[in-house]
């Protein structure tokens, strides 16, 4: 149901899951119900951060998921304008690197970012796994395939996404988020 007594196909937003993304580690958290989940090695742009067009950086701040772009796609679909090729590559193929797997569209949430829709900032699967863990990307937030599938699989629209310079930690994600939230804090999965 929605307000007033109308009902709709809509999804709700999703208040639920947040995702904290660190430029200088080049890992991401995924916070559920304010309790830490899982983190994943992702690269961001080998260009530094903000948010000026063609600059090829990744905007800091808070954002939000816009849309989900290939839900049924194989691991290593490779996509083009947002649609499949028909393409589908392995982890590590050699040669060139398009976005693959699943697409997550985000939408900036403040004026530090206010272009990422426009822009084009996704959060996205990549061919160059071995790249993951350092900056690598054209402005994006890449992960490997088996992990966007999981992250694409457990948010929603709306979620909300904050990319920061700093560390997600001094040591690890858990321990930082329970030392922040220690009524709430619990160790995420590696």
């Amino acid at each position: 149901m929605i307000a007033g007594g109308l009902t709709g196909c809509a999804t709700p937003k999703d208040t639920r899951n947040k995702i904290i993304v660190s430029v200088r580690d080049q890992r991401m958290l995924l916070v559920h119900d304010d309790k830490p989940v899982k983190t994943y090695k992702v690269s961001t742009s080998k260009y530094g951060v903000g948010d000026f067009p063609g600059s090829y950086r990744t905007p800091l701040g808070r954002m939000e998921v816009a849309k989900k772009i290939g839900s049924h796609a194989p691991k290593g679909a490779v996509f083009k304008h947002r649609r499949r090729t028909g393409e589908v590559l392995k982890p590590n193929s050699p040669g060139r690197d398009p976005i693959v797997t699943r697409i997550i569209w985000l939408r900036g949430k403040e004026s530090c970012n206010r272009r990422a829709f426009r822009r084009f900032i996704y959060i996205h699967g990549t061919p160059e796994e071995w790249r993951l863990g350092r900056p690598a990307s054209y402005g994006g937030i890449r992960m490997a395939s088996r992990d966007i599938v999981d992250l694409y699989r457990r948010i929603g629209v709306g979620a909300e996404i904050r990319v920061v310079r700093g560390p997600l930690v001094s040591t690890s994600p858990g321990k930082a988020y329970a030392e922040a939230h220690p009524k709430r804090g619990k160790k995420p999965e590696a």
